[in-house]
Formats: C-alpha cells, sequence, structure tokens
C-alpha cells in the first residue's frame, strides 16, 4: 500500500480510536490483515471504528429487530426470511414488485458495522427499506456484548443464527476466494494465497473477524437463556431440517404470528419457496450484481449445504475442532 493511501486510510479513524487501538493486544490474521482485541473480539481497525461509532451513537427504538450471526452461518437466508415475515402486510408474496426480486437481502437489510457506521458516525437510515420505517431490521456479525452496549435496556428483538464450525469454516474458506481483488481490512489482499490450512489456523487461535467463533455464539446463548422473550437462538441445521416448524418459531418470536388463514392460504410455504437457496440464487439481481464493497452476489449463494465440510476436512482438523468446541462450550448446556 502506498503512504498516501495509508495516510487517508488512517484520517478515517478518529484520534480516540487511534489511541485505543495502540493498547489493543494486536496479531495477524491469515490474510495479512493486522487484527486488534477489543471486549474480547477481534476486528481490523476500521471494523473497530465502526463498532465504536456505533455503540457511542446508535438510538435505540422498542421496535427494533436485529438478525445476528457468526461469517457464513446463514445470514443471508435469514435476513430474508425475516424481512419477508415483518414485511407480508406491506410486501404481498404474489406481488410481481416484491423487494427481494430485484434486491439482494443485504440491500435491504443493512449490516450495522459494513452498512451503516463504517463511515459514518450517524448514518442515514433511510437508504435502507429494512430501516426507514418501523419496525427497523438490522443485521451484524457483532457479539451478543458489543451489541447490547446500545441495546442493553432496549425491549428489541435479536435474533441469532448459529452453525456448525466445520461448516462455517469451509463456507468462509470458498466465500472469500471467490473475492481476488476485493479489498480486506483495506488492503488488496490476495485472498487465494490463504489457503484453507492458513484459515483453519486462525480460526482454532480465535484470530478472526469478529472471532472467536466459540466466544460469540456462547454470548448469544448465554442471553438467550437470559432473556428468553428477547433473545431467540436458532440453529441453521434446524431450519434446514424443519423449516416450516422453525420459521413459524420465528414469527411467534417477533410477535407477528402466522394467522390460521394465512397458514391455509399456504403462506408459510411460499415464504419458504421465496426465500430459498433456489429461488434467490436464480433473480437476475444475485447472478450479476456486486455488493458496494466490490463483492458479488452471487458469492452469498454457494451449496448451503449440512455436513459439507467433509469433503474439505482432514479426519485431523476434524477431531482438532471438535476437541476445541467440546472444551469451549463445557458446561453451557450448548452442544454442536
Amino acid at each position: 500500500m502506498d503512504e498516501k493511501k495509508l495516510r487517508d486510510e488512517e484520517e478515517n479513524l478518529s484520534e480516540e480510536t487511534k489511541s485505543l487501538i495502540s493498547s489493543l493486544p494486536s496479531d495477524i490474521d491469515c490474510y495479512g490483515i493486522k487484527m486488534f482485541k477489543y471486549q474480547g473480539c477481534w476486528y481490523d481497525k476500521h471494523i473497530l471504528q465502526s463498532v465504536l461509532n456505533f455503540q457511542r451513537g446508535f438510538q435505540t427504538q422498542e421496535t427494533d429487530i436485529v438478525v445476528a450471526s457468526f461469517l457464513k452461518a446463514g445470514t443471508t437466508w435469514l435476513k430474508a426470511l425475516t424481512f419477508t415475515i415483518v414485511q407480508r402486510s406491506k410486501h404481498l408474496l404474489d406481488d410481481d414488485d416484491h423487494p427481494l426480486l430485484s434486491h439482494n437481502p443485504h440491500e435491504l437489510v443493512p449490516f450495522i458495522e459494513f452498512d451503516l457506521y463504517l463511515k459514518a458516525s450517524s448514518p442515514d437510515f433511510t437508504k435502507f427499506l429494512a430501516t426507514s420505517s418501523s419496525p427497523r431490521l438490522f443485521s451484524t456479525h457483532m457479539s451478543f456484548d458489543a451489541l447490547q452496549v446500545p441495546f442493553k435496556e432496549s425491549p428489541c428483538k435479536i435474533v441469532y443464527v448459529s452453525r456448525n464450525v466445520k461448516d462455517v469454516l469451509v463456507s468462509l474458506w470458498h466465500f472469500n476466494k471467490s473475492h481476488k481483488g476485493v479489498a480486506w481490512g483495506g488492503e488488496n489482499n490476495d485472498v487465494e494465497k490463504c489457503t484453507l490450512e492458513d484459515l483453519f489456523e486462525s480460526f482454532c487461535s480465535g484470530i478472526t473477524f469478529f472471532g472467536p467463533f466459540w466466544d460469540q455464539v456462547l454470548s448469544y446463548w448465554r442471553g438467550s437463556l437470559e432473556d428468553p422473550k428477547h433473545v431467540l437462538f436458532m440453529r441453521y441445521e434446524e431450519l434446514k431440517a424443519e423449516p416450516y416448524a422453525q420459521i413459524k418459531r420465528l414469527a411467534e418470536f417477533l410477535e407477528c404470528p402466522f394467522t390460521e388463514e394465512e397458514e391455509q392460504s399456504g403462506m408459510v410455504k411460499k415464504i419458504l419457496e421465496l426465500c430459498s437457496l433456489r429461488s434467490l440464487s436464480g433473480l437476475e439481481v444475485n447472478k450479476t450484481g456486486r455488493r458496494w464493497t466490490g463483492v458479488e452476489l452471487k458469492s452469498f449463494y454457494r451449496r448451503g449445504e449440512v455436513g459439507d465440510s467433509k469433503n474439505y476436512l482432514t479426519p485431523d482438523m476434524e477431531t482438532r475442532l471438535d476437541m476445541i468446541i467440546e472444551e469451549k462450550l463445557e458446561g453451557s448446556g450448548l452442544k454442536f
């Protein structure tokens, strides 16, 4: 990176953040990005600035909904499902102009730390359909503890989706591998140089964006046990195995349950079809579009299968992850 670009990036950081960064533990991830550990989580300097902007400036509303997840844990699917359920009275499923037919779920439901606060301390929520009116719908990869700074006293609803760490790891590797030339951590890192083995080591050490994985999952698990009315813990594998029952559960948690008439009319099945991997990946917007970061929208839709990691991880890698998860989750009641 040239000196001018480096100076420009540093100018985007507040003096307070620069001072904070100098005092934080740091390390380099498998992509060569310098990471900083803040409140138990790893971020690069830009995401850290965004998290701080959010924690200092976000004003909650009682009806806010937050869709949370670790990277590649079912985020796109849960965004689509939650948006469609909450907005079903505004946007009828049979409408030819339903927002999901012309917009990627990430364009409708903004990430707090990427889309809103990355470049602004007071973002314009009206730019996104899901945050322009009540109930506002946000998403995040932050931990429950980081999210709780402004939300602690709020009656908002938080929906977290977890996924088996092995499938998350393999899905993230494929996702990042497809982004040659896309800026990561403010630098044009060659993501193709990072092997699956490299990413595996980063995962095991916990030094990944928003990691360690197990700490984040545990934060939401404990939050759901302590306050089940406001925090819902969902599993990707259960969504795949019993989607009908799970989105009914989601709608009930969000206090917009399906009526008997809606169920009889086939609305639940229509939502599942509209939000399915097959349906969304086949839309023109998701075949050709890009995020503002340069990421191709089609990269958000790969296979979505449970257990696909077995085709990529060695038995030794699987055993090592199993041992780490067993150790980290011991006594929590949470199992994968």
